[in-house]
């Protein structure tokens, strides 16, 4: 089968979560024998940040770690119909600019040969739900969202049974607990500020029981305006800076444990979804603690996988058990990994992918590949 992916960027991971989950599932489809090509803007913001912060420099991580992996650039005289002349199937995920998935519709509405799904992996849906419902998605055939609560959204919006729960997953042939054990010390925080959308949740569940425990803690990532920064420093935190996500697995082996702080947008009105985080550093064998979070779809097994804090004393107290109790940290790494690897692998992803193009393909696919 031969699949196109239209991306905001598979080379550049800078504030872009999606990179992390579709570099692993291109690997896992090529595993299986199956053609993928990715194609991204020249311009798109996460690169374009990338390579202005770093230069070429900051692509050698991603180019290190996945040899295999190519991505097509396209600019303002792209022509989106020979890219996906001969395509099985085409997904497009929602950063994508709007005239490019009107461009792409109207492709498969004039006869293209291909599946067309649209991949949402974000919150506008319900943060800025006109950013969703004026793209042209009439002649798409189905919507990927990575969560069941998005997936009741878009079902509202009248997509029925053509939308297809697609959660993130961790890329284990990277994503693994070290080879052998080494010396770990304090807590790492990675993840951008996140746009005030959880500054009172950091400050709670991460920054203050971090200070009041003594634990040492780490923060890897971009965007922490000066403020931000300034609130790590009282609690005596550091800021790392970027953290490129195929560095993220040594970076996770030399800390104790490790905090999952949602948005408050996940917690309260998409509940059920994790970030790729939370299936990264599960896949690493790292304990994990997280803020207030409803596992409504029960991915994990909460209490047993990682430890959840109902505010920030319970937050303070599991870290200080962390420290005192090597039995509960070997615990939540052990359960952590298991339920992982039985579950939520981009293995296990793309063989779901394949199983909803099956079930959905179009019929003049169905002619072609018969």
């Amino acid at each position: 089968m031969r699949i196109v992916y239209f991306t905001h960027s598979l080379e550049s991971c800078w504030n872009h979560g999606n990179a992390h989950f579709l570099r692993g599932v291109v690997r896992e489809l090529h595993a299986l024998g199956h053609a993928v090509e990715a194609y991204e803007p020249a311009d798109g913001w996460s690169r374009a940040n990338l390579l202005a912060d770093e230069g070429e420099a900051g692509l050698e991580p991603f180019r290190r770690h996945y040899p295999e992996l190519r991505s097509t650039l396209y600019g303002p005289d792209f022509d989106p119909e020979s890219a996906v002349a001969d395509a099985d199937a085409v997904i497009v995920h929602e950063w994508t600019d709007p005239a490019l998935v009107s461009a792409l519709g109207r492709i498969r509405a004039r006869g293209g040969r291909f599946t067309l799904f649209f991949h949402d992996t974000h919150h506008r849906a319900v943060s800025d739900p006109g950013s969703i419902t004026s793209l042209d998605l009439d002649a798409y055939d189905g919507v990927l969202a990575f969560g069941e609560a998005l997936a009741d959204v878009y079902r509202g919006l009248g997509w029925g049974s053509r939308v297809f729960v697609w959660h993130e997953a961790a890329d284990v042939r990277l994503f693994k607990p070290p080879a052998a054990p080494q010396p770990r010390e304090g807590l790492v925080f990675v993840g951008n500020w996140g746009d005030d959308e959880r500054t009172a949740e950091l400050d709670a569940f991460l920054f203050e029981p971090a200070r009041r425990t003594g634990l040492p803690l780490d923060v890897y990532g971009v965007r922490w305006p000066r403020e931000a920064l300034a609130r790590i420093a009282r609690g005596g935190a550091r800021h790392r800076g970027r953290l490129p996500n195929p560095e993220a697995p040594a970076v996770f082996a030399r800390h104790a444990g490790t905090v999952h702080v949602p948005r408050r947008f996940y917690a309260k009105r998409l509940p059920g979804i994790p970030t790729i985080r939370v299936f990264e550093a599960l896949a690493c064998g790292i304990p994990l603690l997280s803020a207030p979070w409803d596992d409504a779809e029960h991915l994990f097994r909460p209490g047993l996988d990682y430890l959840v804090a109902r505010d920030g004393e319970a937050m303070a107290r599991h870290m200080r058990a962390l420290l005192r109790d090597p039995g509960l940290a070997a615990s939540l790494a052990s359960h952590g990994l298991e339920t992982v690897l039985a579950r939520h692998t981009c293995a296990h992803r793309a063989e779901e992918l394949l199983t909803t193009l099956a079930a959905v393909t179009s019929p003049s696919v169905m002619e072609r590949t018969a």
